[in-house]
């Protein structure tokens, strides 16, 4: 099952490693992520990912649904930690690309409105002048 995780993850771009609780608190020490050195008890496995922070939540948030032994503990995120019920809000979070679709269509539609009610007047007429020429070949 680790296995078949650590495939999936790297697929996303995300870094699995299991790590010893001494390791680990070394590791964060001094770095934003020293807010989990209280949580790193037990067995530990941390997925952590450069790119889009909402990758590795999405990776976990899914193998655990088919892994009862997989628990989240904890979230962090920019030197910040969370419980982990926020690692669904987490998930949610829209990738690189999504989120630039998104701005891309919310800068884009202001111009798109104002160049369609700068045409509406033209089109009216044109429609207009189709109506009567309808009419006009109809009688």
């Amino acid at each position: 099952q680790m296995t078949e995780f650590r495939a999936k993850a790297r697929n996303e771009g995300v870094y699995v490693r299991v790590v010893k609780n001494t390791l680990a608190k070394r590791a964060v020490d001094g770095t934003e992520f020293e807010c989990l050195a209280d949580s790193l008890t037990g067995p530990i496995v941390l997925a952590f990912s450069k790119d889009d922070p909402g990758a590795a939540a999405r990776v976990v948030k899914e193998f655990a649904k088919d892994c009862e032994e997989l628990v989240t503990r904890m979230v962090a995120i920019g030197g910040e930690a969370y419980p982990a019920s926020d690692l669904d809000r987490l998930a949610k979070l829209p990738t690189l690309d999504q989120g630039r679709a998104t701005l891309l269509g919310l800068l884009q539609a202001p111009a798109g409105k104002f160049v369609r009610t700068i045409a509406e007047p033209q089109a009216k007429f044109v429609r207009l002048l189709a109506a009567y020429r309808d009419h006009q070949q109809a009688a």
